[in-house]
């Protein structure tokens, strides 16, 4: 048992054994960017409201707020997310899933930051219109842009940032 788990960990693993490590790596990073996200939104940038999952979870209070401020605030809320969350992830990828080296660091993490950067900012923009256009609430509307930003990721880091 503990030979197959050394053999997980290692970086001969396989492609489906790399996914699921990239599926849990990326999980922790996800919920750091969720902490991070609601944290900002609640108070520093308010963006939630009442019938966000999060506020009636925490039992948290928040004021109401019209969508225009809604949007704005929540976008910024994702930015500060994406830069600690987008370093996690960086680190949890160099650490468990994917060899570093295909690039000097400074490029390599440029790259990583780029990469997620665009597809954050894909995700983000969505949200803005999810909630500006449609009403939709905070939480669900940060979920269309944590769905949009996996899906672009993995194959960009895969592919063009890391070897192997």
């Amino acid at each position: 048992m503990t030979e197959w788990i050394v053999h997980f960990l290692s970086r001969d693993s396989g492609a489906l054994a790399q996914f699921i490590k990239y599926a849990v790596s990326g999980g922790i990073a996800t919920a750091v960017h969720m902490l991070m996200f609601h944290l900002a939104a609640w108070k520093p940038f308010p963006a939630l409201e009442a019938n966000d999952w999060a506020v009636r979870l925490l039992k948290l209070e928040v004021k109401h707020h019209d969508d225009r401020t809604r949007a704005r605030n929540s976008m910024i809320s994702n930015a500060i997310a994406f830069v600690i969350s987008n370093m996690v992830a960086y680190l949890l990828n160099i650490i468990f899933v994917f060899q570093s080296g295909r690039h000097p660091f400074v490029v390599e993490i440029a790259l990583f930051y780029l990469v997620s950067g665009v597809s954050v900012l894909i995700g983000t923009m969505l949200m803005g219109v999810l909630i500006r256009r449609y009403g939709i609430l905070t939480t669900y509307a940060f979920f269309t842009n944590v769905f949009v930003s996996l899906m672009i990721n993995y194959a960009m880091r895969r592919f063009f940032i890391f070897s192997g």
